[in-house]
């Protein structure tokens, strides 16, 4: 097992100057409709996963700058809310068009600040593209209801957004995420404030620079800032609603900070979740699933990650036989080049993180069947890249089988009672997706309806399907998202009841 630290290189490489176009102009918050440097002159440096290097440093918010923003956000909500709904659609469907015009762009400055690879982050843009324009198209959909009451009474109810919106957003999809997740509270009347992630925030100050002047000021606010400002957005007063995606921990902070003021939330957390491969499945296909679930094009940094692959003894060795060889087209490269299959982790810390639990998978008697350890050659020295990683004949009771790692670790276990394996899949207390494999349509409803998942595929991995509910449960997360419960989420119903007067005799 080879561990590797890096230390950062002070400044850009000369070969990395060519993305310098590609960076955002403006490095400041953005709030109001304009730029402001953070009131305390602090400033955060953002680094390259690939290089180690210095990217450019920009304006790092702290309480303060949070007050300044909300203030912001409540005269911009009071503009939008009134702007009628076909009309805010025009303007979420113009914003997708311009994200649609900056593909190739948008992703090369994602693959810089996150380590994703270009090819796979030309997709993310599409898709928050495609979010822009499918609550556009859900708009009318903000329904009440009408309520019998009798000849002499309406009662009825409408439907009000909350306010401003806070969403915080992570690492793995930073550009996506902000984009795509402005689109639901936008669509529903209420300002938002973007928190980007610490790792990789230029993409959402892009972003302000491709929307401003789309918006009336204060409706959309990108407030890059560390755990300070999203604590204190989380318990501002004059926050309606906060949402994370993000870590369990993250998500147990934010409620605790929203508590102080009774405001609701929308959390996407982690997983740990389970792929199931009952004994009748198709060995190829189940070791492509294997891998193809472990999301090793995002260096396993998914929340959706199907990270415990549960194979029946019958399987098992065929299965991890084709995995093995299967996780090979998977090798590390630079983020930048169109050829790159898997990237490089987004931070010194997420990396030491993956180092750390595979050493414990080997210390706990997992046997290491492929990778676990920083790759070899001089294009990787300086970057923060681990190859993907196998480990077989994993048992509940290792660390690497429990807890979510958020990197390209992949535990495969064996089965051969199906109570046993439900107890197991069911042991932490996450629950986001699960992939079962199967031939046998009453296997596959009983194991979808034993699972504790929120999203359960059933001879699929891995995909989203915008329409269709994406959340979890238990510590995996409240509420649903890519879908008309996510637009509704961001409303209030307000039940009006009108007595009418008796017509004079």
């Amino acid at each position: 097992m080879e561990c590797f630290s890096m230390q950062p290189h002070p400044s850009l490489k000369p070969s990395d100057r060519d993305y310098e176009d590609t960076l955002p102009s403006r490095r400041d918050l953005y709030y109001g409709g304009g730029w402001h440097g953070a009131l305390s002159g602090g400033t955060r440096t953002i680094y390259n996963p690939a290089t180690g290097a210095e990217i450019c440093k920009i304006a790092d918010a702290d309480e303060a700058d949070v007050d300044q923003t909300v203030a912001a956000a409540r005269a911009g909500f009071a503009i939008w809310r009134d702007v009628a709904p076909l009309e805010r659609a025009k303007i979420l469907r113009e914003m997708a068009v311009r994200l649609r015009g900056r593909v190739d762009q948008l992703a090369l400055l994602d693959a810089i600040d996150g380590g994703n690879p270009v090819r796979m982050l030309r997709g993310d843009v599409e898709f928050a593209a495609g979010q822009l324009d499918f609550f556009a198209g859900l708009v009318t959909e903000m329904k009440g209801a009408s309520i019998p009451m009798g000849p002499d009474t309406v009662n009825f109810s409408t439907r009000e957004p909350q306010g401003v919106v806070a969403r915080i957003i992570p690492f793995n999809h930073p550009l996506m995420f902000c984009a795509g997740k402005a689109a639901a509270p936008l669509a529903a009347g209420n300002a938002v404030i973007m928190k980007p992630p610490e790792q990789a925030p230029l993409s959402s100050l892009k972003l302000a620079e491709i929307w401003d002047a789309l918006l009336p000021p204060g409706v959309l606010n990108i407030l890059p800032g560390g755990r300070a400002a999203g604590t204190a957005l989380a318990a501002h007063p004059g926050i309606a609603m906060v949402t994370v995606v993000g870590s369990v921990a993250t998500g147990r902070a934010v409620m605790r900070a929203a508590a102080e003021t009774i405001k609701p939330v929308l959390l996407e957390l982690g997983g740990k979740n389970a792929l199931i491969a009952l004994p009748d499945a198709d060995v190829e296909d189940v070791a492509d699933a294997v891998i193809r679930g472990m999301n090793f094009d995002w260096c396993g940094q998914s929340c959706g990650s199907t990270s415990r692959a549960f194979i029946h003894d019958s399987l098992y060795d065929a299965v991890l036989q084709k995995a093995a060889e299967k996780i090979q087209r998977f090798s590390p490269g630079i983020p930048s080049d169109p050829d790159t299959v898997m990237g490089a982790i987004a931070s010194q810390a997420q990396y030491d993180r993956v180092v750390s639990f595979v050493q414990k998978g080997i210390a706990e008697g997992a046997r290491l069947v492929s990778g676990g350890k920083h790759p070899d050659g001089s294009a990787f020295a300086s970057g923060w890249f681990f190859e993907p990683t196998l480990f077989a004949d994993v048992t509940m009771d290792m660390a690497i089988a429990r807890e979510e790692i958020f990197g390209p670790v992949l535990s495969v276990l064996r089965w051969q009672d199906e109570a046993e394996l439900i107890a197991q899949v069911n042991q932490n207390d996450l629950g986001l997706t699960c992939s079962i494999w199967t031939d046998d349509l009453h296997s596959a409803h009983r194991l979808a309806g034993a699972v504790e998942a929120g999203y359960v595929w059933v001879n699929e991995v891995a995909r989203h399907f915008l329409g269709a509910p994406f959340g979890g449960v238990r510590q995996s997360g409240l509420g649903r998202e890519e879908c008309l419960e996510e637009l509704l989420a961001f409303t209030r119903e307000k039940n009006i009841h009108i007595r009418l007067k008796s017509p004079t005799a």
